[in-house]
């Protein structure tokens, strides 16, 4: 048997205020707290689960005293469900994010972002019907 890809975890430096972000940009709940730590999901997930099939990962955000210094080696990409890419930009720059590219570039079909910590994420194509 395989691994499973359990959980994503992002070191920051106000593990509650991001945690908060993500669940608003996401529709997850916060599912476990401790000190210096958040994790939040759209399941709680239990060892059976994941035994049982691959499960979507929790996000495990984890305080760390160093600021983030340089571009992510690696970023969520995150698609609207139920609106157009423009109308969830504006819903997440109310949030608290901001536009990292200066916007959608023609030959891209995403807008590059940072969460309130500066992490790099991208907002894809809409799903929306």
């Amino acid at each position: 048997m395989a691994s499973r890809f359990t959980e994503l975890t992002v070191d920051c430096r106000d593990p509650e205020g991001l945690a908060a972000f993500w669940c608003e940009v996401l529709g997850f709940e916060v599912i476990d707290r401790g000190e210096g730590r958040v994790e939040i999901g759209s399941w709680v997930p239990t060892v059976e689960e994941v035994r049982a099939r691959q499960m979507p990962p929790t996000v495990l955000f984890v305080r760390v005293p160093e600021a983030k210094a340089v571009k992510n080696r690696l970023h969520l990409d995150v698609s609207p469900i139920d609106r157009g890419t423009e109308d969830e930009v504006a819903r997440l720059l109310a949030l608290g994010a901001t536009r990292t590219d200066g916007g959608r570039h023609q030959d891209r079909n995403w807008v590059v972002m940072a969460d309130p910590e500066g992490n790099e994420f991208c907002v894809l194509r809409t799903l929306a019907p």
